[in-house]
């Protein structure tokens, strides 16, 4: 690697009947300063997200953006547990 590189990394669980209306909606999903992203299963329903970002700035800046998205979504995902609710950011 020549430069640094900023990432977040998000865990989730899908609900059995949701995970195509999720990756409908997250096909539609860009974050200003995001470049690259991955979404890894690492399970029946579970998911790692990871997003890549030009830097941490525009990962604090587009925060609201990813709440909002959150907000979208949350009723596509499983609790993971009552301490964490829908996502474990790893």
């Amino acid at each position: 690697m020549t430069s640094p590189n900023f990432m977040n990394v998000v865990r989730f669980k899908l609900k059995p009947d949701c995970v195509e209306q999720y990756f409908q909606i997250i096909d539609q999903t860009n974050f200003r300063g995001m470049t690259q992203r991955y979404i890894a299963k690492t399970g029946n329903y579970d998911y790692c997200f990871v997003g890549i970002w030009e830097s941490a700035e525009a990962i604090a800046s587009q925060r609201p953006a990813m709440i909002n998205h959150l907000d979208e979504v949350r009723g596509l995902m499983e609790e993971l547990s009552p301490e964490l609710g829908v996502t474990d950011p790893v």
